[in-house]
């Protein structure tokens, strides 16, 4: 039965914030998304810091969620990194793995927590702009997004005279808007603004220009919450009601999950807060290229989109999911602290990994160990049936 969990189970964004600022200013490991609040900070620095957690959305399971099989297998897993061979046990321990779900299709053939379970809801990071990326491809698909080639100020009319005035909704799928953006220092005062309740689209708005949109990569998280403003506004309904309504029931999510607002528009560019499990069946369902049980859920045209080139100036970005280099074909949602959904359409593979900690993270090698992981699984399946 979908498991209902109270808003206390989930971190206060408050906390969230505070995390991200130490690390990414100070850039030692700090109190990170899923942890209790206690463990965050006492109750009068907290208190001190900020105000109340702000409201957030909450996307209700399916009545009829995707039945993950636990069906566990002995993996003898080495990869290559840094010119040293490596192990997935020692790649666990050392990036700080608190969940890592394996899926071979619907069966679940490697689990692991370690100061957490299958029910414990972790912090999405960045991963959510995946999300974000999959409700732009369903709205468009309905229509409500007129194209992709459309102004951004068509759906959020308060950009015009900003710096996102004459961008493409294509030019912030790419992380092309052409606004000036520092991410290491931006985002820093964008999620403080956002934890203390502002209104993001205000602070969108003030953003100058600082290239021509669609010349280079710069990755922006302000783009993903224009993004997801501009879907919530052509929705006619708050961004994660509409998530709720076109992903995460249809995709037959098992659990309750939770979007962070601020001033009554959700962040989009990250703080989902799910389960491993969760995330595990995103991957599932765009390893189906978008299909479940025989329902289109999200456009396959979207899916081979998002998960292809979007442009000569990165090779290893799509529309908001990273790429694996080579012929591979394989690729991932990545979030800040080492959170992972990665899919193996090669292997027929998807990998979650979940972290508490906001330790440091190395994606070249996250992607040469999730490989190693899904060519075990395809190399042991014969053996396992």
């Amino acid at each position: 039965m979908p498991s209902r969990v109270p808003a206390s189970r989930f971190l206060p964004v408050r906390f969230v914030a505070a995390g991200l600022l130490a690390v990414v200013t100070a850039g030692v490991p700090a109190a990170g998304a899923a942890v209790p609040a206690q463990a965050a900070a006492s109750p009068r620095s907290a208190a001190a810091a900020a105000p109340e957690p702000m409201p957030a959305g909450l996307l209700r399971p399916s009545a009829h969620p995707v039945r993950l099989r636990s069906d566990p297998r002995p993996l003898s897993v080495t990869y290559t990194a840094g010119g040293k061979e490596r192990t997935l046990d020692e790649f666990l321990e050392r990036t700080r793995t608190n969940g890592f779900v394996v899926l071979d299709g619907q069966r679940i053939v490697y689990e692991r927590y370690r100061d957490a379970t299958s029910a414990t809801r972790f912090q999405s990071w960045s991963v959510a702009k995946s999300f974000t990326s999959a409700a732009v491809g369903v709205a468009l698909h309905e229509g409500i997004i007129r194209s992709i080639d459309d102004p951004v100020t068509r759906y959020v009319p308060e950009l015009k005279g900003s710096g996102y005035d004459g961008a493409s909704l294509l030019n912030l799928l790419r992380m092309s808007s052409g606004i000036e953006w520092d991410e290491r220092s931006d985002v820093v005062r964008l999620h403080r603004a956002a934890s203390r309740g502002l209104p993001l689209t205000e602070l969108a708005a003030r953003r100058v220009r600082g290239w021509e949109p669609g010349s280079r990569f710069e990755y922006t998280s302000l783009n993903s919450f224009v993004l997801a403003e501009a879907v919530s506004r052509a929705a006619r309904m708050p961004y994660h009601r509409y998530v709720e309504k076109k992903i995460w029931k249809p995709a037959g999510m098992a659990d309750t999950a939770r979007v962070d607002e601020s001033a009554g528009d959700a962040l989009g560019y990250c703080c989902y807060h799910a389960t491993a499990r969760d995330y595990a069946r995103f991957g599932l369902l765009y390893l189906r290229d978008g299909r479940v049980r025989g329902r289109q859920v999200v456009p396959r045209s979207w899916v081979e989109a998002s998960t292809r080139p979007s442009a000569s100036f990165n090779p290893t970005y799509g529309l908001h999911w990273w790429l694996g280099d080579g012929d591979e074909g394989d690729f991932m949602a990545a979030g800040f602290g080492g959170q992972y959904v990665y899919v193996s359409p090669r292997h027929g593979v998807v990998i979650v990994k979940s972290t508490r900690s906001t330790a440091p993270h190395d994606r070249a090698e996250a992607l040469a160990a999730f490989r190693a992981v899904a060519a075990e699984v395809a190399r042991t399946r014969g053996r396992a049936r």
